[in-house]
């Protein structure tokens, strides 16, 4: 049977319309590999599929009535809002009707709904958010990204081991290398949490290089960084401003000077292959690591091109079987 993926077809800030458009797109590219199925209100999505005349054979829509805000607190909408579309998707997950689920929507919400219905990996005592950052050995995972915003030494130990797994699957990495971010090398540095972290990754069978800084995330001094929620989440958002403002310097730079236009005409190929390697939506989504399921979360201002590359990598995630790799390294301590 073809895998199945569900999307929160009304999470972000462009849903229903960017969620369509991406499942349109992607399941166009599969070529049959996989169905989709849009979880949201039936009426919306049927309206819009109708009017842009979309072909959508392999696209299934089940009604969801109830929409999680971006805003809304993600413990008390989940609790009140039981049919909405991030907790019908989570749940066909579960009942194993769909073997992934993708959101753009409320990150809290998404988290939530994905401990609810699909529990913890055993062993695993909080998720995380993996997030890949472009860097010079060819990509760096950064966990937490901001599914957590409190840890304790214990937590960043685990993250380590997901970490490590997912490397090993998604980047190719051999015996990852794993770092643990803080202000200074040496061991001595950093907060208490950080300090008994770095006893417990030196203790471990990881491959752990000790404390890195935030200019090696870039570098590509390891292989996967690991954080606690909240200082992971504040990188990202920052990591997401510098690229949004050298490609804004960029081009307020060639428009307004006719030498840097001429200068761009020859640098185009380059140009462009900054602008894509800096552009999210080139990576579509992050997995929630630590669940026992697969749900990726997308960019609430997710575009198509984001979404559909969401969707591919909710595809590659379950054909690795990521989660079969976590357990075997928490199982062995390595």
């Amino acid at each position: 049977m073809a895998m199945r993926i569900a999307l929160d077809a009304m999470g972000g800030d462009k849903a229903p319309v960017a969620i369509v458009d991406g499942a349109v797109e992607a399941a166009a590219e599969a070529g049959g590999r996989f169905e989709l199925i849009l979880v949201g209100r039936q009426d919306e999505l049927e309206r819009y599929i109708s009017e842009s005349g979309f072909s959508t054979g392999n696209i299934e829509i089940v009604h969801a009535p109830d929409i999680i805000g971006m805003s809304e607190s993600p413990a008390t909408a989940i609790r009140r809002k039981r049919e909405s579309s991030i907790a019908i998707a989570t749940r066909l997950h579960k009942e194993g009707v769909a073997d992934a689920v993708v959101s753009a929507g409320n990150t809290g919400a998404a988290v939530a709904s994905s401990l609810l219905s699909l529990g913890r990996i055993p062993g695993i005592d909080r998720p995380a958010i993996a997030i890949f950052y472009p860097s010079r050995n060819g990509g760096t995972i950064v966990l937490d990204g901001g599914a957590n915003s409190d840890n304790v030494p214990k937590h960043l130990e685990q993250f380590a081991y997901m970490g490590a797994a997912y490397a090993e699957l998604f980047l190719m990495r051999k015996n990852p290398k794993i770092g643990l971010l803080n202000i200074g090398e040496e061991s001595s540095k950093g907060s208490e949490l950080t300090r008994e972290a770095h006893k417990l990754l030196a203790a471990s069978g990881l491959n752990f290089a000790g404390n890195v800084e935030g200019k090696d995330v870039i570098a590509g001094t390891v292989d996967v960084v690991v954080t606690d929620g909240f200082t992971g989440n504040v990188l990202l958002k920052f990591a997401e401003s510098i690229a949004h403002y050298f490609g804004s310097l960029m081009k307020e730079g060639i428009a307004g000077s006719m030498r840097a236009k001429i200068g761009a005409g020859f640098m185009k190929p380059v140009l462009r292959m900054m602008e894509k390697t800096l552009d999210y939506a080139e990576y579509g989504g992050m997995p929630l690591l630590g669940i026992d399921g697969v749900t990726i979360i997308g960019h609430g201002g997710s575009s198509a091109k984001a979404i559909k590359n969401a969707i591919l990598a909710a595809e590659r995630f379950v054909e690795l079987d990521v989660n079969s790799s976590i357990k075997d390294r928490i199982k062995d301590g390595k």
